[in-house]
């Protein structure tokens, strides 16, 4: 049973410190200017160092708009995705093929031009989103807007796990291009993917132009090593000089027997693989926002632009990789007969360039170094459309808002680190093999794209429907059959790819859409329920509190538990107590006896624990004063430490980290924190004020390192810490 232990005597009561007379804030001034010096605040926090070494210095919100990005920049940032994945996707075409043996390869440049067509058409197609809906929303709002909420969030969790796995494969592709010339890198491809990602990552928080800035030369010397292998590779086929790749001499052995369906299923697949070089058209579309102004003029021509550069390269490797006799294997080890024991099969791209470049090895290590680097740099794309679509779900109270502020460098920095954080484990769970990754890849961004054309045949015909004027509603029915184009290509597409991936892996993405879509449907219901319960102004408490009881917890008779008392009489309120925890008897009973000594007018109640717990018992007995007394509020003044280091929170406050966190549950129950500035965090107070004067301090003479009158008042701190 509770007992309670009320002192006897409580007729005198020693002067407690007043409020505020050590802490009265100074009047402020306005400050004149001045032409002394500048004097820069120094940080001591190493973690703030550290983060201003990674990031920089921060930005004002009104320079926002010097962030906006002209075509030059914008081009490496948005269309790296787009334009490395010709890179890979036409491995993935042969790597298909190569199980029908060496003459499936007479069917890579059809597939070929089959990507590149449809390639054209999503670029026309986009290049209509961009100017219909140039806010930033892309394939989520141009569904929202015109399908319905549902097939807005469907497109949302296809790029979200798109741009995940765009990192993902990505890295994972630009390690393997290094590791063609470096073999250190190939036998470390998990280490060295995680490192990049996390380099990426920081370059991406320090801003969207600061690392557009940063990748703007290896990209443009990609698309320019490319460009000059493939005119100089042609330009060698048509003079009669011979080419061939390391590879050409071996024999490609077929597995198993491919004929009639089982074989026209294999070229789907191997079309279905290479639509992986359509990966990042859609990120233009969704950094619209990004562009200087015109913004959709602009971001029309980038897109135009890279679909262009992509198309050429595309059908450019894949000719030469035909003409150089490439023989790419998914197990060289069993399915090329004469290749010498422990080969390492390279890159076709690597290959292609050993044998354009045969007499000038430098251009062969260039362009090795500069496909993985540009690989590696089109996660970038992702980096940059993630954290957008991130923040226009949160303002749309699908994602966590945290996802909708942007950070120091006006960057959407929580949104950036999601998408590493989701990758990085994509990376390990796979170990960076980019042909088990690219079996998920290129669901989401098909799904993406159908749902998009869908969506624009309806805007077109909402438009159409109040358009009296002939001109225009000839342009509307241009750009909507281009749309249709675009939806009956990227529809068939999309039904290949899931025929011919799902069991190789497809359905890992597709159960990853629907769990993100219940995640952000349930997100959304939460936020609906909060918002709904705070704007009902039904059940409102319209009368004050008849009465406020107030609680100070008590552990020790120090100064810490004086000025909480002192801030407690303060409040004036109407039933005041001091309680204290009896968790041992010869502490309790010291305390109580030293309580009567100083004969306080504040009564001190003693808890019962016979199990020697804090939180519970005090819980207990503010439950009790508000069950005797509904209609009162409660009170309870904690006494804290403010310390001045990271570890010396481990050592303190943790009894009122809980005694908080309980009792914020408690209905009718206020509670307020009475901090106490131990000696370390007075020092670092101290600190800050020599490194930056208050306002007025140089026009009234002093400077920092010069003690003021106000410091000269202060008493010295106690030489003894009060303990816990």
């Amino acid at each position: 049973m509770t007992r309670w232990w009320v002192p006897s005597d409580t007729s005198a009561e020693p002067t407690l410190p007043s409020l505020g007379q050590r802490h009265r804030p100074p009047l402020h001034r306005p400050q004149r200017r001045s032409r002394a010096p500048l004097y820069i605040l120094q940080v001591s926090k190493f973690p703030t160092v550290l983060k201003r070494l990674v990031l920089g210095r921060p930005f004002r919100s009104d320079r926002l708009s010097h962030t906006l990005l002209p075509k030059r920049i914008a081009l490496p940032i948005f269309a790296s995705d787009a334009l490395s994945s010709v890179a890979y996707a036409p491995e993935e075409i042969f790597l298909t093929l190569s199980v029908a043996g060496l003459s499936a390869y007479a069917f890579a440049p059809w597939i070929g031009v089959a990507v590149a067509l449809v390639m054209l058409v999503v670029v026309a197609s986009y290049r209509q989103n961009v100017h219909a809906y140039p806010s930033g929303g892309g394939d989520y709002e141009v569904a929202t807007t015109n399908l319905g909420g549902k097939f807005g969030l469907t497109v949302a969790s296809a790029l979200l796990v798109d741009y995940v796995l765009t990192v993902a494969v990505s890295t994972s592709s630009g390690v393997a291009n290094i590791g063609s010339a470096i073999p250190w890198v190939a036998d470390h491809k998990v280490l060295t993917a995680v490192v990049i990602v996390a380099v990426l990552t920081a370059l991406n928080l320090r801003g969207v132009r600061e690392s557009g800035k940063a990748f703007a030369i290896p990209t443009y010397g990609f698309i320019a090593g490319i460009l000059i292998m493939v005119v100089w590779g042609l330009f060698r086929t048509a003079t009669g000089t011979e080419m061939r790749a390391e590879s050409a001499g071996f024999t490609l052995h077929e597995e198993g027997n491919w004929a009639g369906f089982a074989f026209v299923f294999l070229i789907l697949r191997s079309f279905s693989s290479g639509a992986a070089a359509l990966t990042g058209v859609e990120a233009i579309s969704n950094g619209v926002p990004a562009f200087r102004k015109p913004k959709s003029k602009n971001a029309a021509t980038t897109l135009l632009l890279m679909g262009v550069l992509a198309v050429t390269m595309l059908v450019g490797i894949i000719t030469l990789a035909v003409v150089t006799k490439v023989n790419f294997a998914e197990d060289p080890a069993r399915q090329l007969a004469g290749a010498p024991a422990g080969y390492e099969q390279k890159t076709i791209v690597a290959q292609i360039a050993h044998a354009v470049f045969s007499d000038f090895p430098p251009a062969f290590y260039y362009i090795s170094f500069s496909t993985g680097i540009i690989l590696l740099l089109a996660a970038n794309t992702a980096f940059n459309g993630f954290p957008v679509l991130g923040s226009i779900l949160a303002q749309d109270r699908y994602l966590p808002r945290q996802l909708h502020t942007r950070g120091d460098r006006l960057a959407f920095s929580n949104g950036i680190l999601f998408l590493a954080a989701f990758a990085l484990v994509l990376i390990i769970a796979f170990d960076a093999e980019v042909t088990r990754l690219i079996q998920l890849y290129i669901v989401g961004v098909f799904v993406s794209f159908t749902v998009s054309q869908a969506g624009m045949i309806r805007h077109w015909n909402r438009l159409l429907a109040k358009e009296t004027d002939p001109a225009a509603r000839r342009r509307m029915r241009r750009s909507q059959t281009v749309n249709a184009i675009g939806l009956t290509m990227t529809g068939t597409v999309l039904v290949i790819v899931l025929i011919t991936k799902f069991l190789l892996g497809a359905w890992i993405a597709i159960a990853a859409m629907v769990a993100i879509f219940a995640l952000m449907t349930a997100i959304r219901k939460h936020y609906d329920r909060v918002s709904e319960e705070l704007k009902d102004m039904g059940d409102a408490p319209t009368v004050l509190p008849s009465r406020n009881h107030a609680i100070v917890l008590v552990s020790k008779l120090h100064r810490p538990t004086l000025r909480a008392v002192a801030y407690a009489k303060a409040m004036r309120p109407d039933v005041l107590e001091a309680v204290t925890v009896n968790v041992d008897d010869a502490d309790t009973r010291a305390l109580t006896q030293e309580w009567e000594e100083h004969k306080f007018k504040v009564p001190l109640k003693v808890v019962e624990s016979p199990y020697r717990e804090i939180t519970k018992p005090v819980l207990d007995y503010v439950k009790r004063v508000r069950g005797a007394n509904p209609r009162d509020v409660v009170t309870v003044f904690i006494p804290e430490y403010v310390v001045g280091h990271w570890w010396e929170q481990v050592l303190h406050n943790q009894s009122a980290l809980r005694l908080k966190g309980r009792l914020l549950f408690q209905p009718g129950v206020v509670v307020a924190s009475v901090p106490w500035q131990l000696a370390s965090s007075q020092k670092a107070a101290a600190r800050m004020r020599k490194a930056r004067p208050s306002a007025g301090d140089v026009r009234r003479g002093f400077t920092p390192g010069t003690p003021r009158p106000a410091d000269a008042k202060k008493p010295a701190p106690a030489t003894k810490e009060p303990s816990e």
